[in-house]
């Protein structure tokens, strides 16, 4: 047994068990969240430390956007032909960086490099932790990877307070905390994280690799240039920009939202928090649901549903039931952000496991142009037709987008 043993260590084939791995791939996915959910607290500190204003601030999260959606791709292209661990020490190291260099910034322009640093390293973490469950899941896919997504925002939740309590008293200190726990956390992921041999497996049972041979050789098995070339793909771009925008316009918005209808302060708080608890929860409950109930029908319900779930809210905030309004953008919440696990799980099912890392990264660039769509855009209509109307024209896009998913299938194999 111990010559065994001594085989599978030096083959590296010893498996800690798939969830080890989900439960690996969703700590390392929730510090690189921090960077995202965090920046709200770090920057009037850092306005009032640096004395810039709201244009300088604004761009260093856009470009941390952009540092750490473009950044998936290469660090997913890697992760397919060499393994997850690379990616994921590069990543704990810009992870670091970023937060170290963030702390001991003295102008707009050190920040604004600090963070986009930071940003490369998340968008590896994220490429790398994403794509874990379906590397190794088949029949769980939708539960596994909304576990995962769900740590994006959740483990920010559990330290926010504590951050920007230390932000306003130790700034510095603060941060440099963040940047040795961020650092250490991902390199501890580094280390347990690796991929299946050949197989993907659901802990219980050994399962065939969703690969399929075709008569003559070929493949289903998708790399990026064959995916882009897809219809399935193209629909699910479009979806991505839509839910991103939309939903971005929701999650960052909806404490100005409330304003607009003259609730009370502590409406707002109510609605920002239950907008972030429900779109945590939605994540992983119907994206396990989705094992079940197949993922082009939740797609198209749970997007569907978060469209009527926003318009209907309008007609609440302007008739002045305030808590229904309240409840309203949490159901619409609710359902926006299972896309976030149903997607990667399809792209798994549609184009094979082997490529999945590059894949979903190609795919997640439409979070940049939906970024555009629910911030700067978003903000100008605000500003030329009212809130009412946008955020109806926002309801309208997302029942539009369930409407085009009826329209998912899987590809005919090549």
């Amino acid at each position: 047994m111990s010559d065994g043993l001594t085989t599978m260590l030096r083959n590296n084939r010893l498996s800690l068990g798939p969830w080890v791995y989900v439960l690996a791939g969703a700590v390392a996915m929730g510090v690189a969240g921090t960077y995202q959910f965090v920046w709200s607290s770090i920057r009037p500190e850092l306005g009032a430390r640096l004395a810039v204003g709201e244009a300088s601030l604004g761009t260093v999260f856009t470009l941390y956007i952009v540092a750490q959606t473009l950044s998936q791709f290469p660090a997913g292209w890697f992760r397919d032909r060499y393994g997850p661990r690379i990616p994921m020490l590069v990543g704990a190291l810009l992870l670091a960086v970023g937060y170290a260099g963030t702390a001991v910034a003295t102008s707009a322009g050190q920040v604004a490099i600090a963070y986009t640093l930071g940003g490369i390293g998340g968008g590896a973490i994220y490429s790398v932790c994403i794509n874990t469950p379906i590397k190794w899941f088949t029949e769980r896919r939708g539960l596994a990877t909304g576990l995962v997504t769900m740590s994006f925002g959740g483990v920010s939740a559990l330290f926010i307070p504590s951050i920007q309590s230390g932000l306003s008293t130790a700034y510095s200190a603060t941060l440099l905390v963040c940047a040795v726990a961020t650092g250490v956390l991902t390199l501890l992921g580094a280390a347990i994280m690796r991929d299946p041999d050949t197989v993907a497996d659901d802990s219980e049972q050994q399962a065939p690799s969703t690969t399929t041979k075709t008569t003559d050789g070929g493949s289903s098995s998708y790399g990026w240039r064959a995916l882009i070339r897809t219809r399935q793909f193209w629909l699910l771009y479009v979806l991505l920009v839509v839910v991103n925008g939309v939903g971005l316009m929701l999650v960052s918005k909806a404490v100005s939202f409330v304003a607009q209808y003259g609730f009370p302060a502590t409406v707002a708080t109510v609605a920002a928090s239950s907008v972030a608890l429900a779109d945590s929860a939605g994540v992983v409950t119907v994206g396990g649901l989705s094992d079940r109930i197949g993922r082009e029908r939740t797609v198209v319900v749970t997007v569907t549903s978060s469209g009527l779930a926003i318009a209907v809210a309008v007609w609440a905030g302007t008739s002045g039931y305030a808590w229904v309004f309240v409840a309203l953008l949490a159901i619409a919440a609710f359902f926006r952000s299972p896309v976030y696990s149903v997607i990667p799980a399809l792209v798994g099912d549609y184009f094979g496991p082997e490529r999945s890392s590059e894949n979903y990264a190609v795919l997640y660039t439409a979070k940049v142009w939906g970024g555009i769509g629910g911030g700067l855009a978003a903000s100008a209509l605000i500003n030329a037709v009212g809130w009412s109307v946008v955020f109806l024209l926002g309801a309208v896009t997302m029942c539009g987008a369930g409407a085009i998913s009826t329209y998912l299938s899987p590809p005919q194999v090549r």
